[in-house]
């Protein structure tokens, strides 16, 4: 099917209470929401304010706090940036139950389904392979792009979607505990040791299948514990398009992210929590994170109608690939080469680091315009 253009919009009618655009039957604010908000933040590292409020000037403060927050972690713990990567992959999950279901009651086939998901997971391997050239200007094959690894992650959850909810669960933790056993138990020599970087078994993994290893200690192998997190984002998804209560939905997501989030921490003494190379304490917590985030958005936004402020994240969520696909492919770069020249020549006077953060912030509102422009054209950009 491909990559297409559509000229209709996901929201139809007027909300009463809001004022803004009321969602289509079936459609959930807070997931457009959770989906823009995990978005906004990801094109935000492309302009490099991140880095930026890393710097010593800012160490010790808030905002230096805030900066260091938005940077994975470099080995064994957790900060707020390592949730973005599972937020997504989660995310794509809770999405599928509502696109897929609203074609299998259509009449759609299974087949036609599946023939849909396979080459959208051959999209996102294409897309995440060539992410990886743009930036050497030349041919390279490297799978570390998080695109790459949900080409896996969304094809496994898709297989799995129709089953009962234990077998998906069932699988997830069949994944959890290969990872951990191939890790523990690989007896390659240089390679045994499963908590140190460039010595373990994705290491290796990379070496046969690419014949390289990251600068950064990712490894691609990855894309399998990660599946977990799409596969409980297509849990979560059926759970919200259920017919229970919104306090019996609420239960259901928070009691198991809790469990997630304890578990987790708890398994760091035996089993570090180490996103680069996805753990099974790190996959573990960071779902419970993602269930938590969730339970937050849908009690605020869908619960609570508290619907209004959430339009400026919407408009980013609508078209997710495309502004990913641009801010990271030089797009971010190219908005900063026309703010800069005005925003240095008029908060030049306030330092080239507060002028360099200004510049950032602007390029950061042209790529929401960018999606607001888009969004007033009714233009959406899908797999």
């Amino acid at each position: 099917m491909g990559t297409r253009l559509t000229n209709e919009l996901p929201q139809t009618g007027k909300d009463k209470k809001s004022g803004q655009p009321a969602l289509a039957e079936g459609r959930l604010t807070s997931l457009d929401f959770y989906r823009g908000l995990t978005m906004f933040l990801l094109i935000g590292e492309a302009t490099g304010l991140y880095g930026l409020l890393r710097l010593p000037a800012f160490q010790g403060t808030f905002l230096g706090t805030i900066g260091w927050q938005l940077e994975h972690h470099p080995w064994n713990g957790l900060h707020f940036w390592d949730l973005i990567q599972p937020f997504f992959m989660f995310i794509v999950g809770v999405a599928m139950p509502f696109s897929f279901g609203k074609r299998w009651q259509r009449g759609d086939s299974w087949s036609k389904t599946f023939h849909h998901a396979l080459i959208r997971s051959g999209l996102l391997l294409l897309f995440g392979w060539a992410l990886y050239c743009i930036g050497p200007g030349r041919l390279t094959f490297e799978l570390w792009n998080v695109l790459a690894q949900l080409s896996f992650t969304y094809l496994a959850a898709f297989l799995l979607m129709r089953k009962p909810a234990r077998v998906q669960i069932g699988f997830t933790f069949l994944f959890l505990i290969a990872t951990e056993l191939l890790y523990r138990l690989w007896p390659v020599a240089g390679f045994n040791q499963p908590w140190v970087p460039d010595h373990n078994f994705g290491s290796w993994m990379d070496l046969v299948l690419m014949h390289k290893l990251d600068s950064d200690h990712w490894v691609a192998f990855n894309a399998v514990p990660t599946a977990a997190h799409t596969i409980w984002g297509v849990l979560a998804g059926q759970v919200l398009m259920s017919s229970r209560t919104s306090l019996q939905k609420i239960r259901l997501l928070v009691i198991p992210g809790l469990i997630g989030v304890v578990v987790g921490y708890a398994l760091n003494p035996w089993t570090p929590i180490i996103k680069r190379i996805a753990s099974t304490s790190f996959v573990i917590v960071s779902g419970g994170w993602c269930l938590l985030a969730l339970a937050l958005c849908y009690w605020l936004i869908d619960v609570k109608k508290l619907k209004r402020w959430t339009l400026f994240f919407n408009i980013v969520g609508m078209n997710p690939l495309l502004i990913y696909l641009f801010a990271m492919t030089g797009g971010a770069w190219w908005f900063s080469r026309i703010a800069k020249p005005f925003t240095t020549g008029l908060f030049g006077w306030a330092g080239s680091i507060n002028a360099a953060i200004v510049t950032s912030l602007v390029v950061w509102g042209m790529l929401w315009l960018l999606c607001f422009w888009l969004y007033k054209k009714r233009i959406f950009v899908r797999l």
